[in-house]
């Protein structure tokens, strides 16, 4: 395996975690109609995708192989528990 295709594999095995934690940093406020302070949309990102990223790396270490289902419940379940982590912040 030369370099491109291992940042290829790198990069599509991050990439449903940050598109997970990112949607749901920019969703949330519209959905559960609360106002987050400013300047915490990108640390709110950034959190729920390595939290996510850690069920994938949880995954792949349990399951020895990449792509099975669990694993991405996982990735929703972290994102989201980081997510209402955020939520539960908000509202101190």
């Amino acid at each position: 395996m030369n370099i491109l295709a291992l940042i290829n594999h790198v990069l599509n095995f991050v990439a449903p975690a940050f598109f997970v934690g990112f949607f749901l940093a920019a969703l949330a406020p519209w959905v559960l109609r609360k106002s987050p302070r400013r300047g915490t949309w990108m640390v709110r990102a950034l959190s729920n995708s390595v939290c996510g990223l850690c069920a994938l790396v949880g995954g792949l270490w349990f399951f020895g192989r990449d792509g099975k289902m669990l694993s991405y419940l996982g990735l929703i379940l972290a994102s989201a528990a980081s997510q209402f982590c955020w939520m539960q912040a908000w509202r101190k």
